[in-house]
C-alpha cells in the first residue's frame, strides 16, 4: 500500500537528461533518455551532486574497457524520490550518500565482511542485479550505468543498498565526496590492519583520493605525513589537509627524499594515483617491515616491477585497497561523524562547481591537474 501510494503521489519521470559516453576519447553529449520504474528492491534517486573522479576518466580514455553507451559517474548524493516493491532500508525523502558498490549481502565476500568487493556486484557490473537496464535511448538502445549508479544523470534507479541515509545538516556536495574519494582515501588509511599512532606515512598523488589519505593519516596521528606529486600547487594545497612534508617527484627522486625525511623509509606508503611508476615509488619508499598500499586504479593490464628478494628479506607487505578496504556503509557512518565533529575537511576540497552541461569542461580541468575536486551541481 505504501509503495503504491508513493507512485500515485509523483508524476513518474519517464525522461531525464544525462551525459552519455558513446565512444572513448570523445566528448560526452547530453542526451534525453527513457527511464524505467524501480523494480523490486530498487529506488529512484533525484541527483543533487556528483563528483568529478579520475575513475570515470579512465573509462573515457579507454584505459578501463567498459560497455557503451554508458552514463558515467559513481561519486554522488541525492534524495529518494520513489521506491519499488520490497524496499525497507530507505524511504521517500531520505537524503543519501550513494555507494558505488551496492553489495548483495549474500555472496562469500559479503558474508566475510568484505562487502566492498561484493562478488555479485562485480559479476553484474554495469547492469542492475536482475541483469537488466533501467535506461534506454529514445530509439530503444540499452544504456549502461557505471557501477550501477551513473550519477551524471538527473535521476537514477539503483538498488536500495546503494543508499545510505544521512543527517540533514550534511551538505550534498560533502555527501557526494564521501561517496567515493573520502571513503577511498580516509578509509584506505584508517581501516588498514597495523596502522598505529606515531607511524610515518607517504602519500603518492595529491588528488582527491590522495588528499583524503592525508586526512586519514592525520586522524590516526601519524608523526610524519609526506605528500608526493608533480605539481607544486597541489603539494601546497595538501598542507591544508594535514601534510607535514611535500616532495615534487618531477624535481627530485621521491624515494631518496622520503628516505632522507624518515628512518630509511616510511611505515606506510600509499599509491593513490595508480600507475606502474607511482606504485614502484611507493614500494621503494617503504621501510623494512613496512606496508605499501595501492589505492589508485591503474590502466587495465598495467603491472609494476616489485623485487621479490627485497619483498621477502625485508619482510615488506604489498596490498591493494578497494573502496576503503572495508564495508563502504560502515565507513560512511564514521566519516559523517568525523565531518560533523570537524575532524575532517570535506567541503574545502570542492574548488570547482559545474552544471551538467559543463561536464566535459570539468574533465578538462581534471586533466590539467587543478587543485581539489570538481562537482556537478544539479538544479
Amino acid at each position: 500500500l505504501i509503495t503504491s501510494m508513493v507512485f500515485a503521489d509523483i508524476v513518474w519521470r519517464k525522461h531525464l537528461r544525462a551525459a552519455v559516453l558513446i565512444e572513448s576519447k570523445k566528448p560526452m553529449p547530453i542526451l534525453e533518455l527513457n527511464q524505467s520504474e524501480p523494480k523490486t528492491g530498487e529506488v529512484l534517486v533525484k541527483m543533487s551532486a556528483a563528483g568529478i573522479c579520475a575513475s570515470d576518466h579512465h573509462v573515457m580514455t579507454g584505459d578501463n574497457p567498459t560497455p557503451m553507451p554508458i552514463v558515467l559517474g559513481h561519486e554522488g548524493s541525492g534524495v529518494i524520490e520513489a521506491i519499488g516493491p520490497g524496499v525497507s532500508s530507505v524511504k521517500v525523502g531520505d537524503r543519501c550518500v550513494l555507494s558505488f558498490v551496492p553489495n548483495c549481502g549474500h555472496c562469500r565476500s559479503c558474508r566475510e565482511g568484505l562487502s566492498n568487493i561484493c562478488d555479485t556486484n562485480r559479476i553484474t557490473g554495469t547492469r542492475q542485479y536482475d541483469g537488466g537496464f533501467r535506461l534506454h535511448t529514445t530509439d530503444g538502445v540499452e544504456v549502461h550505468q557505471f557501477a550501477k549508479l551513473g550519477v551524471f544523470g538527473e535521476s537514477i534507479v539503483v538498488p536500495q543498498q546503494a543508499c545510505y541515509p544521512m543527517p540533514d545538516d550534511v551538505p550534498m556536495e560533502v555527501a557526494a565526496l564521501i561517496g567515493c574519494s573520502v571513503t577511498t582515501g580516509v578509509g584506505g588509511v584508517i581501516n588498514q590492519p597495523g596502522m598505529r599512532a606515531g607511524m610515518t606515512v607517504a602519500v603518492v598523488g595529491a588528488g582527491g583520493v590522495g588528499l583524503n589519505a592525508i586526512q586519514g593519516a592525520k586522524l590516526v596521528n601519524a608523526s610524519k605525513i609526506i605528500a608526493v606529486d608533480i605539481y607544486d600547487h597541489k603539494l601546497e594545497f595538501a598542507y591544508k589537509f594535514g601534510a607535514t612534508h611535500v616532495v615534487n617527484s618531477k624535481e627530485e627522486d621521491p624515494v631518496k627524499a622520503i628516505q632522507a625525511l624518515t628512518d630509511d623509509g616510511v611505515d606506510f606508503a600509499f599509491d593513490t594515483f595508480g600507475h606502474k611508476i607511482t606504485t614502484e615509488q611507493a614500494y621503494k619508499a617503504t621501510r623494512k617491515g613496512g606496508t605499501t598500499v595501492v589505492v589508485g586504479l591503474a590502466p587495465d593490464g598495467m603491472g609494476a616491477e616489485i623485487p621479490m628478494i627485497d619483498l621477502v628479506r625485508n619482510q615488506k607487505t604489498l596490498v591493494g585497497s578497494y573502496y576503503g578496504s572495508a564495508s563502504p556503509q560502515e565507513t560512511f557512518g564514521k566519516l559523517l561523524e568525523f565531518y560533523l565533529q570537524g575532524r575532517i575537511d570535506v567541503g574545502g576540497m570542492v574548488t570547482r562547481r559545474y552544471k551538467l552541461e559543463e561536464i566535459n569542461e570539468a574533465y578538462e580541468a581534471l586533466e590539467r591537474g587543478e587543485d581539489g575536486r570538481g562537482v556537478i551541481v544539479f538544479q
